[in-house]
């Protein structure tokens, strides 16, 4: 079965406009890097691919509803950076998966063809190896140091919910926690996994700590309990930076807080129109995180201290 999948995902590409330039066929997953004119539809490419590839399945196992259960996740690689970072995930994924102990080892993957030591049967290394050098040696060599360090665990974690992969859920008091319906961007995703957990509510509270560090340096306000006009203004920046780096939408941050929604939306909006609550919501996620990293001990309790704006 996991050659005929193979063997349709090349076909599938075989037309003018369309190149294959990686795949990765996993038992839960499969992935694919390709370059798409843009006449072409990337969505009719995928969804000729999955209805025969489910086709096979249902005959071979004799099952009926859907095969491919999650969505179909495309996004753009825009530089040749992206695409090496998009490799070196991929390189390691059957290990991440535990389909082996060695990337280069995997026999369903472009990588061992891109390497030289399996023949590429209908798969054309040479557009990828021509991103990473001029000559076959050259390319290998590039590759190698391309994806010699493994990912981390962050690593993998933001990869996962920018690709749907992992779902964040959202959980509120009492309230059942839900799945988040669709991927992340790499801010919200980086956020995410900075929460400690898959749990929006965490990765508000790192936005809270931070905000409380920036506004009320001090000692400690509670932004859930507390009615002073610093804890109002404290959750209108948590709303703002979280709409802006889009890790969630107002009316879960009112939820998050206990709050209604109007309330804090008008909030948010005298927030927007202060000079200097300006300068905190454009301040960047790295250094939200750098500063929010320094605000808590060994044992992970939060530690108040005063930042120097620049």
């Amino acid at each position: 079965m996991i050659v005929k999948i193979r063997e349709r995902l090349l076909r599938a590409h075989q037309a003018p406009g369309r190149q294959l330039l990686y795949f990765l066929l996993l038992p839960s997953e499969i992935h694919a890097i390709a370059r798409i004119d843009a006449g072409e539809s990337v969505a009719n490419i995928m969804r000729s691919f999955t209805h025969v590839v489910s086709r096979w399945v249902r005959e071979a196992q004799t099952l009926r509803g859907p095969v491919l259960a999650g969505p179909c996740h495309m996004e753009l690689i825009e530089s040749e950076a992206a695409l090496r970072s998009e490799l070196r995930m991929l390189a390691w994924r059957p290990v991440r998966r535990m389909q082996c102990k060695v990337a280069a080892h995997y026999p369903h993957a472009a990588l061992r063809i891109l390497m030289g030591s399996k023949p590429g049967e209908g798969f054309d290394a040479r557009p990828l190896r021509s991103v990473f050098g001029e000559s076959k040696l050259e390319a290998r060599d590039a590759i190698r140091r391309c994806i010699r360090r493994p990912p981390t665990e962050e690593e993998w974690r933001v990869w996962e919910l920018m690709r749907g992969l992992e779902l964040p859920v959202t959980h509120v008091g009492s309230e059942p926690a839900k799945a988040v319906s669709k991927p992340l961007d790499a801010f919200a995703a980086t956020l995410i996994v900075a929460g400690g957990s898959l749990r929006i509510d965490d990765a508000l509270r790192v936005l809270e700590q931070w905000v409380i560090a920036k506004i009320h340096p001090s000692h400690s306000i509670d932004l859930h309990k507390g009615h002073s006009m610093v804890a109002v203004r404290g959750r209108a920046l948590v709303a703002c930076l979280a709409a802006s780096h889009r890790l969630c939408s107002a009316a879960s941050v009112a939820r998050h807080f206990g709050r209604a929604k109007a309330t804090l939306s008008e909030q948010m909006k005298a927030c927007r129109a202060r000079a200097e609550d300006r300068l905190i919501i454009a301040t960047p996620l790295a250094r939200i995180l750098e500063e929010s990293q320094a605000l808590r001990t060994p044992d992970g309790q939060p530690r108040y201290r005063v930042f120097k704006r620049s």
